[in-house]
């Protein structure tokens, strides 16, 4: 898309990226925003949003990319650097950081690229600079070359440290020795213009021996060079050339292998700008709820309750639209009514969204196929051209006609003004006539009656006017479409104080048909705001209901939930009870007499027929609870699909459909089990678990026949579940698994864990739990309760 020049000035597009750029957080991006220009085509837009939405899922779940707040661009550097030939330490070291931060971004991007592969765009700017950061490495933090960056430069400073060591020691039996310290003005050695002197009272210089250096700031002592060390001054000023010497020689073979991969760099600058920039939209997002448009593939948009940056908090929200039922929308209403904002937030919008960016309308705003954006929009009048206003604006004018298309988005303000109004407004409606034949989408605002008749009356136009309060006198800035707006010039007149003879004699030379039309407006206004009213007044019933309706289900949720945990209680303390019925039972059973043994065991095995019926009555309700509230998906679910198993947190990819089972895998755990447990996860509960470091292992319900588990347990504690499943398993298969897993799991930092075993005949149960008793580090354990798996599932809980 191509912005005119006229429009870019027209919008204020460089106040409204200024905007943006007080979120940079370097130059990098601040720079690319001053630069940035529209996508060329509508691929190139959507490539644009696809990369700031894989940026925006990366932040979503794994947090910041790598960045580093002291880069600065170094495109000035480099610049200068041609033609100096030598960059100094502290501009090579802004070269090291954007080189080092554009390793450590390729790295991150690079390792994201299977989750989002539209990060390949980026990584094509982004090349190795391995090389380039060895040879850089020799710079330290404050941009000074170490020691090591080469042979001759430490050998250098290794005897200029020596030579200083002479000179201190020297200097030292100068200012003690009696003879010449009492001479002294302060007992200190300086460095004065590169060579050791010390500070002589005026009334000594004739008696110390040395040489006259420079005389100090108070004028009461001089510096003087002792003869002493004039001889190891002269071998330290040598010394200390060689070593700027070494050192630019070491700079110029830097900056050559700089220069070398300059086009690299700058490559790898804009790569870095970009994320950037990406993060400032991102904090427009967050905090100005600015959202980021749905691309259409027609020549239209629509845009619902857009703000114009500059106006910020003040903006009044409004509704615009242009080719969907209609090509062109004339904008009327009084002057300082919002006519113009109107105008300037539609291509203000139309700027960012084509830019790749948000813009500050509401979700589900949708903005189509535009080539080009042009606008007649203000006092163009040119002194240096000899243009009047209306001249000035013709010209623009003319220029819009010729090179607008079916594509293209006209602004046009004050449509027909600066001349006759009888010709303006003949004027005017040629120019909407001859855009509409190129179905163009223009936005047009005009004072004139015969352009308002015209906007009524042809087909592809549509009226539009800005609200006016005729009570209280002043515009509320709202957009209402469909019904054209009055000027309300003499009602604004009276109210800034002009003499009411004056308002009378205005309106006696007010032509009839002009005043019966400005009447009619008059009174479709006042019957629209009627009918908006109306309609605030039901969505606002609207709402109130639906804030009843979900206040009401909250209250049935939660009553369900609260007789879900009653029941799971009961049954809890039911299975107890059977399950010590049991064993009481068998305990008698084995120290009656062997005679009657026989006899005692037929009953308790009918007795437990019964017990199991009571068992599978429990897993019933149990399953009941766990699917009651998954309604069916609309769309049936399929391989690749994202859902969450009833009952748990758990989401899981499901792997494949047989009948009424699925298979799911879910981190580390393959599960099986009734399609009827599945839902589809929604984006959010999709996100919360990648955030979480990828899908954390279920606990499901342990009821027979309803899930199995097969798990690969992981080969560290980095990762380690917060449930194992060994339900099914044998007690020589179980034990192990479960010993290492509460191992991996206390060592891994977990407070809580869940071992889920099943209920059955309560072996494995017991065997876990007498495990638990005899680890050192779990503090206690106990049967889960209702949600978390109930009577199959121990919580085990570990010291601190």
């Amino acid at each position: 898309m191509k912005i005119d020049d006229s429009a870019y000035n027209s919008l204020e597009l460089a106040k409204i990226l200024g905007i943006i750029r007080r979120d940079c957080r370097s130059d990098l991006g601040a720079d690319l925003l001053s630069a940035i220009e529209p996508a060329p085509d509508q691929d190139g837009l959507v490539s644009r949003m696809e990369l700031f939405r894989a940026v925006e899922e990366y932040r979503d779940t794994r947090g910041d990319l790598p960045w580093d707040h002291k880069l600065s661009s170094v495109r000035g550097i480099l610049d200068e650097a041609k033609t100096s030939g030598m960059m100094i330490g502290e501009e090579l070291l802004n070269v090291r950081r954007v080189l080092t931060s554009s390793s450590r971004l390729k790295d991150a991007l690079a390792a994201a690229r299977r989750d989002w592969p539209v990060f390949a765009s980026l990584l094509e700017d982004m090349r190795d600079f391995t090389a380039e950061e060895n040879a850089l490495s020799v710079i330290d933090e404050d941009g000074r070359l170490y020691d090591r960056a080469s042979d001759r430069l430490r050998r250098i400073r290794e005897n200029i440290r020596k030579l200083r060591d002479q000179i201190r020691r020297k200097g030292q039996g100068i200012i003690s020795d009696p003879s010449t310290g009492d001479m002294l003005q302060e007992r200190v050695l300086t460095l004065r213009n590169g060579r050791h002197s010390v500070l002589v009272r005026q009334d000594a210089i004739s008696r110390f021996p040395g040489l006259v250096m420079d005389r100090s700031g108070s004028g009461n002592s001089v510096y003087m060079e002792p003869h002493a060390l004039v001889q190891l001054n002269n071998e330290h000023a040598i010394l200390a050339e060689d070593e700027r010497a070494e050192e630019r020689r070491i700079l110029h073979r830097l900056t050559e292998k700089i220069l070398a991969r300059e086009a690299a760099i700058l490559d790898a600058q804009n790569a870095l700008g970009r994320i950037d920039v990406f993060y400032a939209l991102s904090e427009k997002i967050r905090r100005d709820r600015w959202h980021m448009p749905v691309i259409r593939a027609d020549h239209a948009f629509s845009f619902h309750r857009a703000r114009h940056p500059l106006l910020g908090d003040s903006a009044v929200p409004i509704d615009i639209s242009c080719g969907e039922g209609f090509r062109s929308l004339v904008v009327t209403g009084p002057n300082t009514g919002g006519k113009t904002v109107a105008l300037k937030t539609a291509g203000v919008c139309v700027c960012l969204g084509w830019m790749g960016f948000p813009a500050p309308f509401e979700e589900n705003s949708t903005l189509g196929a535009i080539d080009g954006i042009f606008s007649d929009i203000g006092d163009e009048q040119s002194i240096e051209q000899n243009l009047s206003t209306f001249s000035a604006h013709v010209t623009q004018i003319t220029k819009i006609l010729s090179e607008a298309s079916e594509g293209s988005v006209v602004l046009l303000d004050e449509l027909g003004a600066g001349t006759d109004p009888d010709e303006g407004a003949a004027l005017g409606i040629a120019i909407l006539d001859y855009l509409r034949g190129k179905r163009a989408l223009v936005l047009a605002t005009t004072h004139h009656n015969p352009i308002k008749r015209y906007a009524l009356s042809c087909p592809d136009v549509e009226s539009a006017s800005v609200e006016f309060d005729a009570k209280t006198l002043s515009p509320t800035y709202r957009l209402l479409v469909g019904i054209p707006g009055r000027s309300n010039a003499l009602l604004i007149a009276e109210k800034l104080g002009v003499p009411p003879e004056v308002l009378q004699r205005a309106k006696e030379a007010l032509h009839g048909k002009e005043a019966s039309m400005e009447d009619i407006i008059g009174e479709l206004q006042e019957k629209r705001t009627s009918i908006e009213r109306e309609n605030e007044r039901l969505e606002q019933m609207r709402e109130e209901t639906e804030r009843m309706r979900s206040e009401y289900e909250a209250q049935r949720q939660e009553l369900a939930e609260k007789q879900d945990r009653l029941i799971a209680e009961a049954d809890k303390k039911a299975m107890g009870i059977v399950e010590n019925a049991e064993v009481s039972a068998k305990s008698l059973i084995r120290s009656i007499e062997p005679e009657a043994r026989g006899a005692a065991m037929r009953k308790l095995e009918r007795t437990k027929k019964h017990f199991g019926l009571i068992k599978d009555q429990v897993d019933k309700r149990e399953d009941e609870r766990l699917t009651r509230r998954f309604a069916p998906d609309e769309k049936p679910l399929s391989p690749g699909d994202e859902v969450v198993v009833a009952g748990t947190a758990t989401v899981g990819t499901l792997e494949s459909l047989s009948g009424e089972k699925a298979t799911i895998t879910a981190g580390a755990a393959r599960l099986e089990l009734p399609v009827k447990m599945l839902r589809r996860a929604t984006k959010d509960e999709s996100k919360k678990e990648r955030k979480a470091g990828g899908l954390r292992q279920p606990a499901p319900s342990p009821h027979t026949g309803a899930v199995r588990v097969n798990v690969t347990p992981p080969p560290s504690p980095v990762g380690v579940p917060g449930s194992v499943m060994v339900r099914g398993m044998t007690l020589d298969e179980a034990m192990p698994i479960v010993g290492q897993y509460l191992d991996r799991a206390y060592r891994a930092g977990y407070g809580e864990v869940s071992v889920i075993h099943g209920r059955g005949e309560g072996i494995l149960r017991r065997e876990v739990q007498t495990l638990c008793k005899n680890l050192p580090y779990v503090e206690n354990f106990r049967l889960g309760e209702s949600g978390e798996g109930g009577y199959g599932v121990t919580i085990v809980r570990f010291r601190r």
